[in-house]
């Protein structure tokens, strides 16, 4: 069996493992959308994707360990209780070192898949390329138009005051070359997107 088919059978096992751990906070849809963004950014980037896609399914699992009622308190321009941001980060580690070691995953592996995860919102340098592209993958959900709907709600942000959070954060967030223009090209998207909703509503 090819190496890659090999791969994507465990990747397959790793997400039916993780699934539960994800259906808090819409992490199953950041997830899923993640997860394709990390496989372009490997094609474009180069990386381990043995490591980047296991460490993107299992990124969020942590946050299933934080209470409902806090965890939206935890993330975003408006937190009051960042100290559960790293809460989640550590015990996602925790997790996907069970769920890895499971499925028999390579032990060098996993250490490395949890080094990134443990640190994946906190710590501003990548460790390499495999963490730049699963940092650059996970916030380059907050670029799609399904971030885009839920972070407005999410964080009470008008049209005008989401695009503005996301063209600000253009430079400091992304890694890689790759990612920085594919922020881009979305937040150009969702642009577009708002004038034709604009222009269809008959407003100038």
């Amino acid at each position: 069996m090819r190496e890659d088919l090999m791969l994507k059978e465990i990747c397959e096992r790793i997400w039916d493992l993780a699934r539960p751990y994800l259906n808090t906070r819409k992490n199953d849809t950041h997830t899923e959308i993640a997860a394709g963004l990390a496989q372009q950014l490997l094609a474009q980037e180069g990386g381990d994707e043995d490591i980047v896609m296991p460490a993107i399914i299992l990124h969020d699992t942590g946050w299933k360990k934080v209470p409902e009622d806090v965890q939206s308190k935890a993330f975003g321009p408006k937190a009051t209780l960042p100290e559960w941001n790293r809460v989640h980060e550590v015990e996602g580690a925790r997790i996907a070192g069970h769920i890895l070691r499971s499925v028999n995953y390579p032990n060098d592996k996993i250490l490395e898949i949890q080094e990134i995860i443990k640190e994946h919102d906190s710590r501003k340098e990548p460790l390499s390329l495999n963490d730049s592209i699963v940092k650059d993958a996970d916030k380059l959900w907050r670029y799609s138009q399904n971030a885009f709907q839920i972070n407005a709600i999410r964080f009470a942000l008008t049209a005008d005051e989401n695009v503005e959070r996301l063209r600000r954060n253009l430079e400091p967030w992304f890694l890689t070359k790759s990612g920085k223009r594919m922020a881009r090209e979305a937040l150009e998207e969702r642009i577009q997107e708002l004038k034709e909703t604009d222009a269809a509503a008959g407003l100038p």
